[in-house]
């Protein structure tokens, strides 16, 4: 068992660090969602959803 973990440990350690910042980016988007920040990044005034995709 020790062999095997010490011959994986790079891959181990870079996919910690991969599920790391993946969780993150997720938190993000859900804590973004919650307060009402859109991803679009531009104006609705000549969107096909205007008015479908933000609560106001």
């Amino acid at each position: 068992m020790l062999a095997w973990f010490t011959a994986n440990l790079g891959t181990i350690v870079v996919s910690l660090i991969l599920i790391c910042i993946v969780a993150a980016i997720i938190v993000g988007m859900i804590r973004d969602k919650k307060q009402g920040k859109t991803s679009c990044g531009c104006g609705c005034e000549h969107c096909a959803m205007r008015g479908k995709c933000h609560n106001k």
